[in-house]
């Protein structure tokens, strides 16, 4: 029996490939610019039904475990829901008048905090002029520093009001309040559906690809979200109590900014430390009160770097900080509120997709494809 040559197999070219490829392609941008369209034209009136779909996402293993107990998963959405919104509204009855106290008080302490402002400018104006002299520091440029020093805290109470009006307009409030309870609902009742009907979308050549990248990006976001969301409440709730039982008057106010905005990374830290700092120079007496309130945010760090963020973060997380930030503020400014919500799962999934073909890009001939052989030189 006569043996053939084994002939390799070529599989052939589908004729239509180079038009599939620019389907493929059209319909990508064409996604990427509906997205962008719709975030352009209804922007203002997006924050409800984001916040819900956020909520929901927050909530879907809750759902997902009490379906599984034989509950079912209306009752459980239900259920889980009515809870978050008592817990909202025992929040708002417990701490509110402490909030609206302190608020109270520093809007009395403004014009106080002002002046010791100006005059803490003026004196170190007063002592460069001594060292460096009239003509380097001269008394209109000490009259200057003092005024525009003592109007900075005017000038922050009066942007803090502006932005708290425009970001939280008493429409979009009440809207954010009614809407987002109700479509948070809807979504968490109805989650395993819709991610069913979405998965029955995908096209069938890719679609293990996809499922392998939405998988990744869930992966990272919940990872993010839920780790931390609880690690801004633990900090919050330890700056609040430390900074109360030193003495500091605004300590509510101060922790809860301070652990709130932990989403930041560093920022909350930052500007916690930095506001209470001044806070206490300008309240006690004796640098003891300073020294207490700085040793809250040094043991405040070392309780966030190695016992908050491992415990619910850990290594799970595949976002680094600096693209955390830059997306926070990009998003801010480009879409106010709803951009900073929409700003980490975009970033997550941009930061999967480019792991992703980066890894085909490392295993691809244009990497792999050793170079030619060297230009030998004529003889």
């Amino acid at each position: 029996m006569s043996s053939q040559p084994d002939i390799p197999l070529l599989i052939p070219r589908h004729p239509d490939m180079p038009a599939m490829r620019r389907q493929r392609i059209a319909l990508l941008a064409g996604v990427v610019v509906v997205f962008w369209l719709v975030l352009q034209l209804f922007a203002t009136i997006l924050l409800p039904f984001v916040a819900a779909a956020g909520v929901a996402y927050f909530l879907d293993p809750l759902a997902g475990r009490l379906t599984r107990a034989g509950m079912p998963r209306g009752l459980a959405a239900l259920l889980l829901v009515i809870l978050l919104i008592a817990a909202v509204l025992l929040f708002l009855l417990l701490f509110y008048p402490l909030i609206l106290a302190q608020l109270g008080l520093l809007i009395t302490r403004l014009p106080e905090y002002a002046g010791m402002l100006r005059q803490a400018a003026m004196t170190v104006m007063a002592r460069l002029q001594d060292r460096l002299g009239a003509d380097f520091v001269n008394a209109r440029l000490r009259e200057l520093v003092g005024s525009q020093a003592g109007n900075m805290l005017s000038f922050l109470a009066t942007a803090a009001s502006r932005l708290l009006g425009g970001g939280f307009a008493i429409f979009n409030a009440l809207t954010l309040l009614v809407v987002t309870p109700v479509v948070s609902f809807y979504l968490l009742r109805d989650w395993p559906r819709v991610i069913a009907k979405l998965d029955t979308w995908l096209p069938r050549r890719y679609e293990g690809v996809i499922r392998a990248q939405a998988r990744e990006v869930d992966r990272i976001l919940s990872a993010w979200v839920r780790g931390q969301a609880l690690c801004c409440l633990a900090l919050a709730l330890y700056y609040t109590l430390a900074l109360t039982l030193v003495g500091l008057d605004l300590g509510l106010l101060v922790g809860l900014a301070a652990g709130l905005l932990s989403f930041i990374p560093y920022v909350g830290s930052i500007v916690g430390l930095v506001t209470a700092l001044g806070l206490a120079l300008a309240q006690f007496p004796s640098w003891w009160g300073v020294a207490a309130v700085a040793a809250v945010f040094f043991v405040g760090q070392i309780l966030e770097g190695y016992v908050i963020y491992p415990r619910f973060l850990g290594d799970r997380v595949e976002l680094p900080a600096v693209w955390v930030i830059f997306a926070l503020f990009a998003g801010g400014a480009a879409f106010g509120f709803l951009g900073v919500l929409l700003a980490v799962p975009v970033t997550a999934t941009i930061g999967v997709l480019a792991r992703f073909w980066l890894r085909r890009y490392l295993t691809s001939p244009l990497y792999l494809d050793p170079p030619g052989p060297p230009l030998s030189s004529a003889p």
